[in-house]
């Protein structure tokens, strides 16, 4: 596998009908590295082959926990794949891509059925392998993470815009259970966590910010134009966006009760993912439930 590059890969063909985006689309341009998704994938995934016509996995398999029951995300080494929903084309995936990422990281059914539309070479990963890869090549996650928050971007912005929508407000905590929370803690230097009484602004929507928040006490609500989307509560994290594209915050975040927190930059995230791959995935599979959650909201 030496060989693969694709940095000469053609332009992406034209999509059917109606496109939405498999894993970057359009935000893939500016902030997907293909060499980077290789270079991970090399680390350990198997290579796999899938004839014309052949699917890959089904629209609503769902495995119940992390990867799972054989749950694995897929790099299109050559070839293409079509994914559907209700038997409707959404997107073709091209050489260099990643697809069935968002449902294996977050637990959830998958939301298209991928298939083989020409031959396909594809390099797959399972959850053992994705930790060994993450260990070694964190930068990874922080990729990931990009795409997945100019996304989550793109959709708060649309609900701001959908005034008369009603809101169901996702409960978000226990990203990180005590033991990964004491384990932060250390890696940071013990530092005294940030705290606020209740009824006050912790983040204000537009403001500039470069690190992201892990709530150790209390609750945090986030809203956007004064609706609020998420409670956030010990365990549970926000403002991960930050990490990756330092533009301004995209929601204002105010505490219910009285709350603690601790600050992360984007060099102790990486450190940490290095030493614990599971920390890094548990702030994607965070990132990734807010994407599917708005998505959720607005029907897409």
């Amino acid at each position: 596998m030496e060989d693969l590059d694709f940095m000469g890969t053609p332009a992406k063909p034209a999509p059917p009908p109606k496109p939405k985006p498999a894993v970057a689309a359009a935000e893939q341009a500016s902030l997907y590295q293909p060499r980077l998704a290789l270079e991970f994938f090399k680390l350990g995934g198997s290579l796999e082959q899938f004839s014309a016509g052949k699917q890959i996995f089904a629209e609503n398999e769902k495995a119940s926990g992390f990867f799972s029951k054989g749950a694995r995300i897929y790099l299109l080494l050559d070839g293409e794949v079509l994914l559907t929903r209700g038997g409707k084309p959404l997107d073709l995936v091209p050489p260099g891509d990643i697809f069935g990422e968002m449902a294996a990281i977050a637990e959830a059914p998958r939301s298209a059925t991928a298939s083989a539309r020409k031959n396909c070479r594809v390099l797959s990963l399972d959850e053992k392998q994705f930790q060994h890869a993450l260990q070694q090549k964190p930068e990874f996650a922080l990729m990931l993470m990009s795409v997945m928050a100019q996304r989550l971007r793109r959709g708060l912005a649309r609900l701001g815009a959908a005034k008369q929508l009603t809101i169901e407000v996702l409960e978000h905590k226990n990203t990180l259970d005590k033991k990964m929370l004491a384990e932060l803690q250390h890696t940071l230097g013990d530092p005294v966590p940030s705290s606020a009484t209740a009824g006050k602004t912790v983040v204000t929507k537009g403001a500039l910010g470069a690190c992201m928040f892990v709530v150790t006490r209390g609750r945090i609500a986030i809203s956007v134009d004064d609706r609020v989307i998420e409670h956030v509560g010990p365990g549970g994290a926000f403002g991960e966006m930050a990490l990756v594209d330092r533009s301004g915050r995209s929601a204002t975040a105010t505490t219910e009760t009285d709350s603690e927190w601790l600050l992360i930059g984007k060099d102790e995230f990486v450190d940490m993912v290095k030493a614990r791959p599971a920390f890094g995935i548990a702030l994607m599979r965070s990132l990734s439930a807010r994407v599917l959650h708005i998505g959720k909201l607005l029907g897409s």
